[in-house]
């Protein structure tokens, strides 16, 4: 029971501490550590928060390795300063690996605005606004940049392609309108 006691010492070096948040210095050496070669395709960076505290990790793509935890923020919301301090403190640029998190890290990673807003979505135009057209309009027009300034976009922190879209989110998030948006006659128009 001891030995888990001092567990922590053989990392701690790896670790500072900044205007409250506790990061990584430096994602390569740690991997070395490890025992592990880092290659940017093969792990993604998880961003999440709790009510108290926001927190990102390192996850193995194919869940061979164990997770490995870059950065905690104590009392930090998520918000776009936010994820914009803990991306210049563990150093986003110099490993690179694409993200994943909840649909509103996606959309602050992107610089969407927040609140209700005309075009919420970084998919698409879908116009929150157009109550009669919700759940009538089924193809909504492709978002084809994300242009600070233009259709609620602030400032994108990292690019598209960098994101992975969380399934499970998605899936238990948009479940309901895909009920709402089914045909009400019970008949199908493409058959």
């Amino acid at each position: 029971m001891c030995i888990y006691r001092g567990r922590h010492e053989e990392f701690k070096d790896f670790f500072s501490q900044e205007d409250g948040v506790v990061f990584f210095n430096g994602v390569c050496s740690v991997m070395e550590d490890l025992g592990h070669e880092y290659n940017p395709d093969q792990w993604r960076l998880f961003i999440d928060s709790s009510k108290v505290s926001l927190k990102e990790v390192l996850l193995h793509n194919g869940h061979r390795f164990p997770s490995v935890p870059l950065a905690r923020a104590a009392n930090m919301k998520e918000s776009f300063e936010s994820m914009k301090v803990l991306r210049e403190k563990i150093k986003y640029d110099e490993f690179k690996s694409k993200l994943c998190g909840d649909l509103k890290v996606v959309a602050l990673l992107l610089g969407m605005q927040l609140g209700y807003i005309k075009y919420c979505c970084f998919l698409c135009q879908w116009d929150s606004r157009d109550k009669k057209n919700h759940y009538v309009n089924k193809l909504w027009p492709k978002r084809t940049s994300l242009t600070p300034g233009q259709k609620n976009v602030v400032s994108p922190l990292v690019l598209p392609e960098k994101i992975y879209l969380p399934p499970l989110h998605i899936k238990l998030g948009l479940m309901k309108n895909f009920v709402k948006g089914m045909d009400k006659t019970g008949l199908d128009s493409n058959m």
